[in-house]
């Protein structure tokens, strides 16, 4: 009776260092169909790689004009501003994911995620948050990728995007990677289902 589900377009944003990546990957690991249809969207950035970072695996690295001629031709999806660098997700390659089935999900920050609502209302939005702000403080640490001065900015802009968590359709606290993967495939499993998502005529008989 009821045909393939379209894929999930899925919104997750959190403070920087709460292990959003982390958590993804976690999930994609997983047996089972819901696990096996996770794409994770690849960004476009005009910040530097840091060490490690590869082109097209973590991020497509561009150029501050060749991201402004993203933005004028239409071609992103969403784009923000954050610590002085544009970051954009590509409109065809995340449309291209969705029409086979797969649920993507967009590692993005408030800014982008409010951008995504208003052009796509069926996107589902996912804010994750650390135990505590002194765990997000010591993860930020560990990373060892910023100064001080950066990790304090980090924490500065997380305390201030929090307040737009009531515009979110869930929140998934990560005191656990193994536990937030799992709260994080049981949410699509259920809006995958979700009445509101079924093609007009499909429980026609």
């Amino acid at each position: 009776m009821l045909g393939p589900r379209q894929g999930l377009l899925v919104v997750l944003s959190g403070p920087s260092g709460v292990g959003k990546g982390t958590v993804v990957l976690q999930a994609m690991g997983r047996p089972g169909e819901g696990a096996a249809r996770l794409r994770r969207s690849v960004s476009v950035t005009t910040r530097p790689p840091r060490a490690g970072e590869a082109e097209g695996v973590d991020y497509f690295f561009c150029s501050a004009e060749a991201f402004a001629r993203l933005v004028e031709q239409g071609r992103l999806l969403e784009w923000a501003m954050y610590l002085d660098h544009r970051y954009g997700t590509p409109t065809a390659w995340v449309d291209e994911e969705l029409g086979k089935g797969h649920d993507v999900v967009l590692e993005i920050e408030v800014q982008g995620a409010m951008q995504v609502r208003a052009r796509r209302p069926e996107a589902v939005l996912i804010y994750m948050l650390p135990p505590s702000w002194e765990e997000l403080k010591r993860r930020l640490a560990l990373r060892d990728t910023d100064d001080g001065e950066t990790q304090r900015r980090r924490l500065a802009v997380a305390q201030e995007e929090v307040t737009c968590v009531p515009r979110y359709d869930y929140v998934i606290e990560n005191d656990s990677v193994a536990e937030a993967a799992s709260r994080l495939l049981a949410i699509l499993e259920a809006e995958r289902w979700r009445v509101k998502r079924l093609r007009p005529g499909e429980l026609e008989s």
